[in-house]
């Protein structure tokens, strides 16, 4: 009795916080689309480092700890908005159609995509810092196989959590161009 009293009054308690604002990734638009030597992409579950999975966002404070926003979260999972971001970037960027796992069309996708994230960060030096490696292999033998590094640095335009949003939405854009040319 005296847990579930406990446990109903940590709920109470967490109803009376503020609501924290949610923030989105976007990727800027880009200026038109060209035309790569795949028609179809899937984009493989992003990995994450364990620190930008979390719902809250996080930066690199002076020391070269990692903190996080107070009051802020990501609006989405932080893995499925960032594949989602950059399904919807090569989407408009390429001419090829692009979906996230699983495939949902009859028709296999000639390439895979997977990128696996090691730093997503705001930096205490003023930039954003996504790097990493991508690899794309094609079952079909449509394209070959090739894996490659990235370490993508955009300023932060301003402070707090929307600088972050926006930095990452560009950073995730940088990520997409650098796929394209690998395409």
């Amino acid at each position: 009795m005296k847990r579930r009293l406990f446990l109903l009054s940590g709920l109470a308690l967490a109803g009376c916080g503020s609501d924290p604002a949610l923030y989105l990734v976007e990727p800027p638009a880009p200026a038109k689309a060209v035309r790569i030597a795949v028609s179809s992409i899937e984009v493989k579950d992003t990995t994450l480092p364990a620190y930008a999975e979390a719902s809250e966002i996080a930066y690199e404070s002076e020391d070269g700890s990692i903190r996080t926003v107070t009051d802020t979260l990501w609006a989405d999972d932080p893995t499925r908005a960032f594949t989602s971001s950059l399904v919807s970037h090569l989407s408009r960027a390429t001419t090829a159609r692009v979906a996230a796992e699983p495939w949902p069309l009859e028709t296999w996708p000639q390439a895979e995509l997977t990128v696996r994230v090691d730093k997503m960060l705001a930096r205490a030096n003023g930039n954003f810092q996504l790097s990493g490696q991508f690899a794309l292999s094609s079952p079909d033998g449509v394209i070959s196989d090739r894996m490659r590094s990235f370490d993508i640095q955009v300023p932060l335009n301003g402070e707090g959590s929307a600088a972050i949003a926006d930095a990452t939405g560009r950073a995730i854009a940088g990520l997409g161009a650098e796929i394209i040319a690998a395409l």
